[in-house]
Formats: C-alpha cells, sequence, structure tokens
C-alpha cells in the first residue's frame, strides 16, 4: 500500500512538473506565433496540471484502509476524482472548440515556426509520459494515475494535430493556398473533438463504477470457474462484483449440501474467498452468503 501511494506520487508529481513547462512553452509560443491549436493545446495541458494536483492530494485519502465510517474502504475517492478532470476535460473541449470556429470569421494571422516545433516536442514528451503513467496505472490498478495517463493520451494526438495545423497554414501563405489557411483553425477544432472524447470516455466510466455496475462478464466468468474448483459448491445462485476504485468488492451466494455443518460452511467460504483473492490481488473483500442445498433441487 506504501509503495503504490508513493508510486502515484511520482508519476503525478512527474506530470505536474511536465506540465507545467509544456503549459508555459505552448500557450507562451501559441499566442505569440499566432497559432490557435497550439495555444489550445497549451490550455488542455493547463488542464492536466491541475488534474495532476488534484490526484496529488486525492490519493492519500484512497489508499487509507477501511474504518468505521468507511467500512469498505476509500478507492472511491480516486473514481470522484476521475469524474472531476472528465467534467474539466470537457469544459476545456467547449473552449476549444469555441475560439477554433470562431477563427474561420477572423483575418488569418500566418503562425510561426517555432509554433510547430513545440507542438512536436510536446508530442515527444506525451508519449513517454502516457507509456510510463500507463503502466503505472495498470501495474497498481489506479484510477487516479489512469486519470492522468488519458490526459497524456489525449495530448499525444492533439500536439502532433496542433504542429500539422501549423504547418499547413505555412504551406498555405508561402504557396498561396487559400484553404489551407485555416489549417491551424481546424487543428484546434479537430483538438477539441479529441478532448471531449477522452472526456466522456473517463466520465462514463466513473460514472458506471459511481453507480455500481457490475464488471465485465469475462472477469466474471474467471471468478466462476475459480468457484466451480470447489466439488462442495452445488450451485452458484448469484455473483456480483463492482469496482471500488482500485480495488473490486465481490459478493457471492453458493448453495452446499444442507447436512453441513456451520462450521463446514464456513470452512468453504473461507476457502473460496482465498483462492479468489489469490488468483485476483485487486479483489479486497468477498462476502459469501450460503444457501442450502437438497437433491430436490435439481
Amino acid at each position: 500500500m506504501v509503495m503504490r501511494e508513493a508510486l502515484a506520487k511520482k508519476v503525478a508529481w512527474i506530470s505536474v512538473i511536465s506540465n507545467v513547462i509544456l503549459t508555459v512553452g505552448k500557450i507562451v509560443i501559441g499566442w505569440y506565433g499566432h497559432s490557435d491549436a497550439v495555444f489550445a493545446d497549451g490550455i488542455h495541458s493547463a488542464a492536466d496540471v491541475f488534474a495532476s494536483v488534484i490526484v496529488l492530494l486525492v490519493i492519500k485519502i484512497s489508499n487509507k484502509p477501511a474504518d468505521k465510517e468507511h467500512p469498505y474502504g476509500h478507492g472511491k475517492a480516486e473514481v470522484i476524482v476521475s469524474e472531476i478532470v472528465g467534467i474539466l476535460l470537457f469544459l476545456v473541449a467547449i473552449y476549444v472548440a469555441f475560439e477554433g470556429i470562431s477563427g474561420f470569421f477572423h483575418e488569418v494571422e500566418s503562425p510561426s515556426l517555432l509554433a510547430m516545433w513545440v507542438a512536436l516536442f510536446s508530442f515527444g514528451a506525451k508519449v513517454l509520459l502516457y507509456r510510463s503513467s500507463m503502466k503505472v496505472a495498470n501495474e497498481n490498478n489506479s484510477k487516479a494515475i489512469e486519470a492522468i495517463a488519458y490526459d497524456h493520451k489525449a495530448d499525444i494526438v492533439a500536439s502532433i494535430a496542433a504542429a500539422i495545423g501549423v504547418f499547413l497554414t505555412i504551406i498555405g501563405e508561402k504557396f498561396d493556398i487559400h484553404f489551407l489557411l485555416y489549417g491551424d483553425k481546424a487543428a484546434s477544432v479537430f483538438v477539441a473533438y479529441l478532448i471531449f472524447k477522452i472526456a466522456k470516455e473517463m466520465m462514463t466510466e466513473a460514472f458506471d463504477i459511481l453507480l455500481e455496475r457490475n464488471i465485465d462478464s469475462e472477469i466474471l466468468q474467471e471468478y466462476i470457474a475459480v468457484i466451480k474448483d470447489f466439488p462442495e459448491v452445488r450451485r452458484i445462485d448469484r455473483i456480483r462484483a463492482r469496482e471500488h476504485g482500485h480495488y473490486i468488492l465481490v459478493d457471492l451466494r453458493i448453495a452446499i449440501d444442507h447436512f453441513k455443518t456451520i462450521k463446514e460452511g464456513h470452512d468453504l467460504a473461507k476457502s473460496i474467498k482465498g483462492a479468489l483473492m489469490d488468483q485476483n490481488d485487486n479483489i479486497r473483500e468477498v462476502l459469501i452468503h450460503l444457501n442450502p442445498y437438497f437433491p430436490e433441487d435439481k
């Protein structure tokens, strides 16, 4: 738990520092270099900074053990953060889209070549940050770190789109190709779409978890296979599982022979719980209810 928290903080701090540098660079160069696309990408990076700071604040909470007031733990704190980041990105997408579309109705200024190089540098940096963040998120099943990784993912395509947009506008001005002059504006609208898409995915996933949607059927089948390895289990009456942030809670109802003693039922339930948790290290708790099984139930 301590290592998981330390890794999450490390990823968040790296994200904060890198995004601050990229934010300043892209906003300043985008503004003075007359590139709406690079400026919009800078606004997105500013949102990333805010998201990373929120994650830093919530990581300690989400890793706290269960207590009297929160018997299921604090894992959903990360899900709430993911939802907040998604909403933030959604608002950013609306702003960027508005600025990009309005740019089509104003006189076009050709962006500087420096703006394109800044966007390309951002692209390379974000590829590295996304891969490293997603690796840590998968290894630790962290929704908070995954939110940071998705932010980086949105920036990857956004940065390369911004670079292409700047390049097309410069080409349009040099060779007097009128429609290419709006390449930068079109790129900024495309960046807005990418940000919106990522925001929608994040908000939808977080909303489903907060509503305690059942986990994927494929994962449930894996749990069922483990349970069926116990011959004492006559029937699985119900199985449910829900994500609680970075861990999973499982509810199970099984039928065993009616003549089994309470101790035998207890020992069986303990064994099933242990087997499930051994095979799936992201399961935090397994609640098992025992039903009596009679031969005529077949």
